[in-house]
């Protein structure tokens, strides 16, 4: 081991003592920042992760669409399926209506589905907690947990909807009656959104609450595992006439992705300044020893010692700080995420404030996803800030001339 590298680890951890004062406080230092920057990178990464998890599972990774209605269903739907990568195909409608339950208005979202082949698509059934797809019919809908809870609807309750085109045959002075549905069950996906905003029903049904005849608003498509949605796109693409268009799902969420990302990359640099303002005690930390050791870096250069090996000791130092700090800063950052919904919860208690995680950012449980790529980008930015608030240091120890370093009281 070269003699700067050893006499650094000496001075930050001596043999026989206590762990110093100085080494604690910017160990900490880098740690907290750490924390703070994995916590909050992984917790931006879990509203993307379980955005997408809950995209492709109700709706699936492709959707096909038309500039208008697409009437076509069987055609596209068997050139859908007959490309390489699908796993499965599905048409749908989906709009607002009115549903109202004893006098109690609720707006959702009718989202009609093909009972055939809403399954291998969508695995809706396992959201379903009362009831299920399988009792759906043509007089029937289920609802999800927050309309049943606004409507105070229970099972076997009848349900009137209202179709959007209740207003377009007022204006041509005709009559168009709403419709009443029996209440089949109860899903709840985990997105408050989707659980207080969505009821499903039968594909006849909605195209009835529409009018729309044979025609579909779009077709949900399942790709096999590891087949990249962007790469089935273009091939589904080539099968289908000029007017209809598949799209992936990152495209038809364009908008709302780069808004998340932009927000994670924003929270990152500004986070980044607490391990920079940590750098700074690394630094101070580190020009304190330089004072204090003075006669010591002094010995060294009359033993023989070059400059640039006195400054690789401070270097060292400070590059050992990063290290440590950023090992403990991560690991105290998996165990804040850990236990994130017991802290959570446990704020929003003391504080009354129970439903703002629903209200405003719409799940039920504070999510996390760690991508290897933040992890990383984390840990080599925090080492490498700490390691140039060394440089300092180094450079002034570097400059202490034996002589006068050797007589300094």
């Amino acid at each position: 081991m070269p003699w700067p590298v050893y006499l650094a680890l000496k001075q930050l951890f001596p043999t026989g003592r206590r762990f110093p004062f100085f080494t604690a406080i910017s160990v900490m230092g880098v740690a907290l920042g750490v924390m703070v920057l994995v916590v909050v990178t992984s917790v931006m990464g879990g509203f993307g992760h379980e955005l997408r998890r809950m995209i492709v599972q109700t709706e699936g990774e492709v959707q096909v669409k038309a500039k208008g209605l697409l009437d076509d269903v069987g055609g596209v739907l068997k050139a859908v399926r007959a490309t390489p990568g699908v796993a499965a195909a599905t048409p749908y409608v989906a709009g607002p209506v009115m549903v109202l339950a004893e006098g109690r208005p609720a707006f959702p979202a009718f989202r009609g589905l093909d009972l055939e082949s809403v399954e291998d698509v969508v695995n809706l059934q396992r959201f379903v907690h009362a009831g299920s797809i399988a009792e759906l019919d043509d007089d029937s809908v289920i609802l999800s947990a927050g309309v049943a809870q606004h409507l105070g609807a229970r099972l076997g309750d009848r349900v009137e909807i209202f179709s959007p085109l209740f207003i377009e045959r007022l204006k041509r002075d005709e009559i168009f009656l709403p419709r009443q549905y029996r209440v089949a069950g109860y899903f709840e996906i985990g997105h408050q959104h989707l659980d207080s905003s969505t009821i499903y029903g039968t594909l006849r049904a909605a195209q009835e609450i529409y009018g729309l005849g044979s025609a579909v608003h779009g077709i949900n498509v399942r790709l096999l595992p590891g087949v990249n949605e962007v790469e089935a796109s273009s091939r589904i693409n080539r099968s289908l006439p000029a007017n209809v268009e598949a799209m992936p799902w990152t495209r038809s969420w364009e908008s709302f992705l780069w808004v998340l990302n932009l927000e994670k990359t924003i929270n990152f640099f500004l986070l980044l300044f607490i391990v920079i303002i940590a750098a700074f005690s690394v630094m101070s930390s580190l020009l304190i020893s330089v004072v204090r050791k003075t006669r010591e870096i002094g010995l060294l250069g009359a033993l023989g010692g070059r400059p640039r090996d006195v400054a690789l000791c401070f270097c060292c130092q400070a590059f050992v700080i990063g290290l440590t700090g950023t090992l403990l800063g991560v690991a105290a950052g998996f165990g804040v995420l850990a236990i994130r919904n017991d802290l959570v919860r446990a704020i929003a208690g003391v504080l009354n404030r129970q439903d703002t995680l629903k209200q405003f950012y719409q799940f039920t449980d504070l999510p996390a996803h760690t991508l290897p790529g933040d992890l990383i980008l984390t840990v080599v930015a925090a080492v490498a800030i700490s390691t140039l608030a060394g440089l300092l240091p180094a450079w002034r120890a570097a400059r202490l001339k034996p002589v006068e370093a050797l007589r300094s009281e």
